[in-house]
C-alpha cells in the first residue's frame, strides 16, 4: 500500500508501454536537445544540470522534442525485422490460456471475488461467483469505460464489505493512478453515493457490518501549491456509503489530536472483524518499519476516536496481524532475518513479548491470522515457505508443505490470503517454470487447487534448465543468480543473454513466471534473474547492504553477476543485455555508466535516473526514507552515487540504451528518463542509438492495457536480440 517505485517483480509486465508506430523521422531531422546549464551548490559541491529545463514537460520546445524522439523510436522499433514475428509468438503463448486471474478475495459463504481477463480482452475486470464452481457475475469493466471516454481505464484497487454486499473500488485513467473511489451495490449492480477523487492510495477497509467505509484521501489541491505537497497530509475519512462526501469524518491522521504524525507520514485503518479495535498504521512513505497505533472500534465508528501509540519504526516491524487480543508481530529487531512475536493488546509491552517463531537462517516475511490458525510466510533464498500455529497451541509453528517449490505472498498482489472469519489460506503458487495457480490451504493443513486460474498449454513447459547460484562480487559477498534458458543451450559464449535485477526497498526477487519469456528462450536466449544487495534476500544486513551510502554494492553485485555469465560462457558483452525498471533504473543505469564495456544494450524502464531532483516531485519525499536526501552532505553524496543522469561522461562509448516511460507517471516524472536520455546522446561515443520510447497513455505500467504490455515486451526483445547482431533482426542498410 505504500507509494514506492512500482517493483517490478515480473520483469516487462509491468513497465510503461507505448502506442501503435507511427511513419518514423529520418535521425538527421530529430531535434538536438539544447544545453541550458543550471549549476547547484550542494553542501560545497557544484553539479551541472545542463538539460533542467526538461523537467518542464509542457514546454512546447521540450513536448516536441520528446514527441520527435518518441516518434523515431517506434519508427526505428518496427524497422526491425524480426519485430512483428516476436509479437506474434508473445501473444500467441499469452492467448493459449482462455484468461488469467489477478486479484482473489474469499469471504464466508463460498463467496469469491476475482480479476479477470480473457485472452481476447485488454484489460482487467471485477467479477464475483458464488462458489468455486459458480458462474462470473460481471461488476466493474474499465473496457467499457475506455469505449465512452476514448482512455485506457484500469481497476486499482478493490475491498468487498465482509458480506459481499457492496464493494470499494478504485478506478483511474490512462495509467495515472488518481483513483476514484467508487462503491458498488453487488446484487444490483448499481453504484452507491457519488464518486469520490483523490483516493489514489486506496487503504480502505469495511466495519464488520458493512455500514461504514474508512478510507485514506489525499488532501485538496491548494492554489500555490509545490509538487512536493501532493502526497503529504493526507487523512483517513470514515462515511457511510451514499452519504456526500462532505459528511465524511476524519478518524486519523494529522488533523486528529490523538494522532502525532508528520505531515509526509501515510495512514491508513484496518478494524478487527471481532468489533473491538481499529488500527490506525503510520507508513513513513517507503519505509519498511511501521508505525502503529491502537483504539476502541466503537470510538472510531461513532467519529469520536482515541488512539493510543504502540509501534514505531525503532520496533523494527514489518508486518503484524490480529486475532483474538492478541498481536503478532514480525521484527527484525536483534534478529537480521526477522521473527515472529505476540503481545496481549491490552498490555502491549513488547519488552516481554512471546517469541512464537525464532529467528533462525530463515527470513521470516509476512504473518496473517485466519479463523483457526496464524499463518507465516519465510523465504529459504529466495524460495517462500509457508508455516502455521493453531490458535491456543503452544510451540514453534509447522510447515505447510505446498505442491511447489516457488513463490506466493500472504498478502500482495495476487490474493487477499487470508479471513478472519474463515479457516486456512488461499495462496497464488508459482515458480520459474510454473504459471500461477491458486490453492486452498485447509485447516487441517490439506492443500487443493482451487481451479479459479485455468491451466494453459504453456504454463508448465519442457525443456527448460533453472540453474541458482551464488555470485563472489567485490567485497567477497555472495549474491544470488537465477539462469533460465531451454535444454541443450551451448555455453560457447553466444547466446543472447537478459540480466535482470531491481535491489530496492528490500523487495527480492522470487520465482516467477512469464509465459511471453518462452518467446525470448526460443530465440536461443538466456534470462537471468540477481538479487544483489538493496533486495532482503538475505533479511535486513543484505537489504540495508544496498541502503543509501551502501548503494554502490547493489551495481557492483550487479557487475559481478554479469561477469560470471561472461566467465561462465553463457554469453559475451557483444551478446549481453541489462533491464531493470523504476527503483531497478538505478541498478542498469549505474553498472552501464560504472562498465559501458559490459554490455551491448541497456534498458531502463521507468528509471529513477535522476536522483539528485527525485525529491523535488510528488513521490519524492515518500522515497526519502529508501535513498536519502540532498538537505544533507551525506545524502547528497549518497544520491550523487547513484544518479545516472550526474554519471554520465562524454566521450565515452555507450552501449545501445532504450529508455521507457509513461508520460502520465505519477511515481517516476517521465522528465528523469527524458534529461538522461538527451545527455546520453550527446555524451555517447559509440555511434550506437539511444532510443526514448514514450507511452502517451500510460504512467509507472500499473494498469496498462495488455495490447500495451505484449507490444512493449516484443519491442524490448527485438531491440536487444537487434543490438546484439542476432540473425534476423538486422534492420537493412
Amino acid at each position: 500500500m505504500k507509494l514506492a517505485f512500482f517493483q517490478l517483480r515480473r520483469a516487462a509486465v509491468a513497465l510503461a508501454l507505448g502506442t501503435t508506430a507511427v511513419a518514423g523521422l529520418a535521425q538527421t531531422s530529430l531535434p538536438t536537445a539544447a544545453v541550458r546549464n543550471v549549476t547547484e551548490n550542494y553542501h560545497g559541491t557544484k553539479i551541472d544540470d545542463p538539460y533542467r529545463y526538461f523537467e518542464n514537460k509542457a514546454d512546447p520546445e521540450v513536448a516536441k522534442w520528446m514527441k520527435a524522439h518518441s516518434d523515431n523510436a517506434y519508427a526505428t522499433l518496427a524497422r526491425i525485422p524480426g519485430r512483428n514475428a516476436l509479437l506474434e509468438k508473445i501473444m500467441q503463448y499469452d492467448s493459449a490460456t482462455s484468461d488469467r486471474v489477478a486479484q482473489v478475495t474469499r469471504l464466508p459463504g463460498e463467496l469469491y471475488f476475482v480479476q479477470r481477463r480473457s485472452a481476447t480482452e485488454n484489460q482487467f475486470k471485477l467479477y464475483m461467483r458464488q462458489g468455486l464452481k459458480g458462474t462470473d457475475k460481471l461488476l466493474v469493466d474499465p473496457e467499457a469505460l475506455e469505449k465512452k471516454t476514448g482512455k485506457p481505464h484500469a481497476i486499482n484497487w478493490y475491498l468487498p464489505s465482509p458480506d459481499g454486499a457492496l464493494v470499494a473500488y478504485g478506478l483511474s485513467a490512462q495509467g495515472s493512478e488518481a483513483a476514484v473511489l467508487h462503491v458498488l451495490n453487488t446484487r444490483t449492480g448499481k453504484p452507491v453515493g457519488q464518486p469520490i477523487p483523490r483516493a489514489d492510495f486506496g487503504g480502505v477497509d469495511w466495519s464488520p457490518d458493512g455500514k461504514a467505509l474508512l478510507f485514506n484521501r489525499l488532501r485538496a489541491p491548494r492554489a500555490g501549491d509545490k509538487a512536493t505537497d501532493k502526497y503529504q497530509h493526507s487523512q483517513v475519512l470514515m462515511l457511510r456509503p451514499g452519504e456526500r462526501v462532505g459528511a465524511a469524518r476524519n478518524v486519523f491522521g494529522t488533523v486528529v489530536k490523538s494522532v502525532k504524525i508528520g505531515g509526509a507520514e501515510i495512514p491508513f485503518v484496518s478494524l478487527s472483524h471481532d468489533g473491538r479495535w481499529a488500527f490506525g498504521y503510520v507508513f513513513n512513505g517507503t519505509q519498511r518499519e511501521l508505525g502503529l497505533y491502537v483504539a476502541p472500534q466503537a470510538g472510531v465508528l461513532a467519529g469520536k476516536p482515541v488512539w493510543k501509540r504502540v509501534l514505531d519504526a525503532n520496533d523494527a516491524v514489518t508486518s503484524l496481524a490480529y486475532s483474538d487480543g492478541m498481536l503478532y508481530l514480525v521484527s527484525h529487531k536483534g534478529a537480521p532475518r526477522s521473527q515472529v512475536l505476540s503481545v496481549k493488546l491490552k498490555s502491549p509491552d513488547l519488552s516481554a513479548a512471546e517469541v512464537v517463531m525464532p529467528a533462525s537462517e530463515r527470513v521470516v516475511v509476512n504473518v496473517v491470522t485466519a479463523a483457526d490458525a496464524l499463518y507465516v510466510e519465510t523465504r529459504d533464498g529466495n524460495v517462500k515457505r509457508l508455516f502455521k500455529r493453531p490458535h491456543g497451541a503452544s510451540g514453534a509453528p509447522v510447515e505447510v508443505k505446498l505442491p511447489l517449490e516457488g513463490s506466493f505472498e500472504l498478502s500482495g498482489e495476487g490474493v487477499s490470503a487470508a479471513n478472519s472469519s474463515l479457516p486456512g489460506v488461499l495462496v497464488a503458487l508459482q515458480s520459474w517454470n510454473s504459471a500461477n495457480q491458486y490453492y486452498q490451504v485447509a485447516a487441517d493443513g490439506s492443500v487443493s487447487n482451487t481451479g479459479l486460474q485455468p491451466a494453459g498449454p504453456y504454463d508448465m513447459p519442457r525443456g527448460i534448465t533453472t540453474t541458482e547460484v551464488k555470485v563472489k562480487s567485490h567485497d567477497g559477498a555472495l549474491v544470488p543468480l537465477s539462469i533460465i534458458h531451454r535444454d541443450g543451450v551451448k555455453l560457447d559464449g553466444n547466446n543472447p543473454t537478459i540480466l535482470y535485477g531491481y535491489a530496492s526497498y528490500g523487495i527480492t526477487e522470487e520465482p516467477f513466471y512469464s509465459v511471453s519469456r518462452l518467446a525470448w528462450l526460443d530465440a536461443g536466449g538466456v534470462y537471468a534473474i540477481a538479487n544483489p544487495r538493496g533486495s532482503s534476500v538475505y533479511g535486513q544486513e543484505w537489504y540495508r547492504g544496498g541502503y543509501q551510502a551502501t548503494k554502490p554494492n547493489t551495481w557492483k553485485d550487479f557487475i559481478a553477476c554479469a561477469e560470471y555469465l561472461i566467465a561462465q560462457k553463457y554469453t559475451q558483452p557483444a551478446k549481453l543485455g541489462i533491464l531493470g525498471g523504476s527503483a531497478g533504473g538505478i541498478l542498469v543505469g549505474r553498472a552501464m555508466t560504472e562498465r559501458p564495456d559490459l554490455f551491448a544494450a541497456v534498458i531502463p524502464a521507468v528509471g529513477a535516473l535522476d536522483m539528485l531532483r527525485m525529491e523535488t516531485t510528488a513521490n519524492g519525499v515518500p522515497n526519502i526514507p529508501e535513498f536519502g536526501s540532498t538537505r544533507t552532505e551525506a545524502g547528497f553524496k549518497a544520491l550523487l552515487a547513484m544518479s545516472t543522469y550526474d554519471n554520465i561522461l562524454p566521450g565515452t562509448p555507450y552501449p545501445a540504451v532504450m529508455l521507457t516511460h509513461g508520460v502520465n507517471d505519477p511515481r517516476v516524472e517521465v522528465w528523469e528518463s527524458t534529461k538522461a536520455a538527451a545527455r546520453l546522446m550527446a555524451a555517447t561515443s559509440s555511434g550506437k542509438p539511444v532510443l526514448m520510447r514514450l507511452a502517451y497513455d500510460a504512467g509507472h505500467g500499473i494498469g496498462n492495457t495488455k495490447k500495451q504490455t505484449l507490444e512493449e515486451r516484443a519491442d524490448m526483445f527485438a531491440f536487444f536480440l537487434w543490438q546484439m547482431g542476432v540473425a534476423g533482426y538486422q534492420p537493412a542498410p
